[in-house]
């Protein structure tokens, strides 16, 4: 749940809330994307006993960390196809830029960095600066944990949603890869939250005909997620 905050910070939110809604909607989510990560990072935060300081910056962080995508408006964005490799090299630009617009809008430092970060890997193969393991800060792998579930159990153009034991599986198949496997293991013990609901047609999705274990099923995961 989203914390409560001074009429000022309040006001702030609202017109953070707004960017949110319209990278949202550049970026063809069927539904509300980032509000939805931000209450899942939360949520996590607490597990992590984080101060509300930090708990605050990372919902910031969760709601215009595709700033970046927005502002350099690229057409493949929405596109229904796999992107190609100059596609791939460029849309990794963005959360260099992201940091920059954050910047330019008045978020604080903390949260800067966490646009830029929020694609790092714990094994150092995410970018832009292929941070690994504890030089990722938390809050930064905890975004990656929910930006990626979210991502995985909503509908875009190129993409069906899955279900969310299948959103499960994956970040259980790629911890100690992807993500930190202390986030995954507390994000899987989160419950009774809206948020985690999936969107996914159960009826028309037939992306999986079996439980995925293991991270070489990995093509069955075959998904564009930036």
């Amino acid at each position: 749940m989203m914390r409560n905050f001074s009429a000022k910070e309040a006001d702030f939110d609202e017109r953070v809330l707004k960017i949110a809604r319209v990278i949202d909607e550049f970026e063809s989510y069927r539904h509300s994307h980032a509000t939805r990560i931000a209450a899942l990072a939360d949520a996590l935060a607490q597990k992590f006993n984080f101060a509300l300081h930090d708990r605050y910056s990372l919902q910031q962080a969760a709601l215009v960390h595709d700033l970046g995508e927005f502002v350099m408006n690229r057409d493949y964005i929405k596109s229904n196809r796999p992107l190609r490799e100059d596609e791939r090299a460029d849309v990794q630009r963005h959360t260099i830029i992201g940091e920059q617009e954050a910047a330019k809008r008045g978020l604080n430092r903390a949260v800067q960095l966490l646009v830029r970060w929020h694609h790092e890997w714990w094994n150092g193969t995410g970018y832009p600066d292929a941070l690994q393991c504890e030089q990722i800060p938390l809050t930064a792998r905890i975004l990656r944990v929910a930006d990626t579930y979210c991502a995985l159990t909503d509908e875009r153009p190129y993409n069906a949603a899955v279900s969310e034991a299948q959103a499960k599986c994956y970040l259980t198949g790629w911890a100690g890869i992807e993500f930190d496997p202390n986030v995954v293991k507390a994000f899987l013990s989160l419950e009774d939250l809206t948020e985690l609901e999936s969107f996914a047609d159960e009826k028309k999705n037939q992306l999986f005909e079996e439980p995925v274990e293991t991270v070489e099923n990995k093509e069955l995961f075959d998904k564009e997620i930036y």
